[in-house]
């Protein structure tokens, strides 16, 4: 495996939790490399449904270590709940996770400006998830965040902390929200530090080194590729990269030591919250994906928007993130469709568009261009092997990969692990 990055091709909740967890066989080390708490890896283990919010999906596998790098930011409290939920399912969590010293730090008055804004937007809401992700990544950039170090310093970030809450408090004057208590997040950050201590460390040093000694490493990104802030449908995207770029920037590990990205896509299309969605479907073969699919959100609960596959889109994440080859998550939600529609472009008046547009109004605007497959209307849930598939479902399966424009690796045919072969 060497050191390989996993990421989203789509619009995030693509299967990556679930891909990664049967990765992991293969891996030494699972890093998580951007995002926060706003995004959920949905992991089956038998019968036991895991979500992971900020904890590595490695952290469900003996012998293996879970890092969470400095890319992130930490809700240290919703860290710490999240790692004694685990231990209460029996999960052991003591020498084998490592948080980064460098990763910024989520506090409530985060998660309150995040509401503030959203709700100021009206009509052109992003949709976030209100946990204060957008605010901790903008203190970053403007370099006024607080890190994991700081917890570790009490001076430090009791002076840090104060000033903070004192200039926040000013803005949430303007907007008529009670003002935040100093002395209360103080001393619930506090407590987080003192349980959270043992594993903070030079992450960066510590990877690198790993690298060096041959471990094999698998990064895993939170969202998807059209999710980026950078190369995503922006404005309506999250706040740090969820490409393969990010992976890097987001652990330390320089870009020619990675060995192979894999890109986790849908065999249908969806996406959370406000934003472009050209192959969204309004009717009822939008609802039978989102209830066959179980397409609600693993952090939120928020029902997903579904619709037919976009090759445009994965055209583009092969593209961004130099993606080596695919893994094709719930294949089996499509096993009872008739007729099944693949989008090879978009067009808006007489334009036709094979890539995607870098304008969101654009895209708002575009129509898909399909061509239409048979379904195989049986299920698919036994196969262990491509020949094992119906027919229709290797040809439909064959066309995703060559309108992608890279080889297929995986595909996953339910939500268990033993619901999963490689290529």
């Amino acid at each position: 495996m060497a050191t390989t990055i996993l990421v989203g091709a789509q619009w995030g909740d693509e299967g990556k939790g679930k891909i990664i967890d049967v990765l992991t066989a293969q891996a030494d080390i699972v890093v998580r490399y951007q995002g926060g708490n706003n995004a959920g890896h949905t992991v089956w283990v038998g019968t036991d449904k895991f979500i992971l919010h900020l904890v590595p999906s490695g952290i469900l596998h003996p012998g293996k270590i879970s890092v969470i790098g400095n890319g992130v930011v930490i809700d240290p409290c919703a860290l710490v709940e999240e790692i004694e939920q685990l231990r209460v399912r029996g999960v052991a969590i003591k020498d084998n996770l490592l948080i980064s010293e460098t990763a910024h730090v989520v506090f409530p008055y985060h998660r309150l400006l995040d509401g503030i804004r959203e709700q100021q937007k009206g009509k052109r809401k992003i949709g976030t998830t209100k946990r204060g992700i957008g605010p901790a990544y903008g203190d970053k950039a403007s370099r006024t965040g607080l890190r994991m170090a700081d917890l570790l310093a009490p001076e430090r970030f009791t002076g840090k902390l104060r000033q903070k809450i004192r200039e926040n408090n000013e803005i949430f004057k303007a907007f008529d929200a009670p003002p935040l208590s100093y002395t209360q997040i103080h001393r619930q950050y506090m407590e987080c530090a003192r349980k959270l201590r043992p594993f903070i460390a030079d992450t960066v040093t510590w990877l690198n080194r790993a690298v060096n000694k041959g471990k094999n490493l698998l990064l895993e990104g939170a969202q998807g590729t059209m999710l980026d802030i950078d190369f995503g449908t922006y404005p309506f995207v999250t706040s740090s990269n969820s490409t393969a770029g990010g992976a890097c920037t987001g652990t330390g590990i320089a870009p020619h030591r990675i060995d192979k990205v894999v890109g986790v896509m849908k065999a249908y299309t969806t996406r959370v919250g406000e934003g472009p969605f050209p192959t969204e479907l309004h009717d009822g073969r939008g609802t039978l994906l989102r209830e066959t699919g179980q397409e609600f959100g693993a952090t939120t609960g928020r029902p997903r928007r579904c619709g037919w596959f976009d090759a445009v889109v994965t055209r583009y994440a092969v593209m961004v993130n130099g993606i080596d080859e695919l893994a094709v998550t719930k294949l089996d939600v499509l096993d009872k469709l008739p007729k099944i529609k693949i989008c090879v472009a978009y067009k808006v008046g007489h334009k036709v568009y094979e890539t995607m547009p870098q304008d969101a109004d654009i895209l708002q605007r575009c129509k898909p261009m399909y061509e239409e497959f048979d379904g195989w209307r049986t299920s698919t849930r036994r196969a262990r092997s491509f020949s094992q598939l119906p027919p229709q479902a290797q040809v439909y399966l064959s066309k995703l990969a060559e309108l992608s424009g890279t080889k297929l690796g995986i595909v996953s045919v339910g939500a268990e692990r033993e619901e999963t072969f490689f290529l």
